[in-house]
């Protein structure tokens, strides 16, 4: 299993006050990519918004390729906007790319 930091871009259609930043925030949480090398180097945010409107989502996923990654992130991030009372009408989301790989290699 690799630990994969993929990057989920979106765009808020509405404005999204402090207090639904807070609460995605927190749902996103157990995938912050803080925890892996690459974040703590990197300074990567879990949730970053720019004054657009437009937000990126960077999460941390386990997963057997990148592919399995890749949705395995689009699938959190849309849990964790529903959470905060997101759908795709409010909060679309583009491709989600893979923007690193923190595995071990070697031995």
């Amino acid at each position: 299993m690799t630990t994969y930091v993929i990057t989920v871009p979106g765009t808020f259609t509405a404005g999204v006050g402090a207090d639904t930043r807070e609460v995605l925030g927190r749902a996103l949480r157990p995938a912050d990519p803080h925890s892996t090398r690459m974040g703590s180097t990197e300074d990567l945010d879990v949730l970053s918004v720019n004054e657009d409107n437009t937000f990126t989502l960077r999460l941390t996923v386990d997963a057997d390729t990148g592919p399995h990654a890749e949705q395995e992130a689009r699938r959190l991030a849309d849990s964790a906007l529903r959470s905060a009372g997101l759908d795709e009408n409010t909060a679309p989301l583009g491709p989600a790319v893979i923007t690193g790989i923190d595995s071990e290699v070697g031995g």
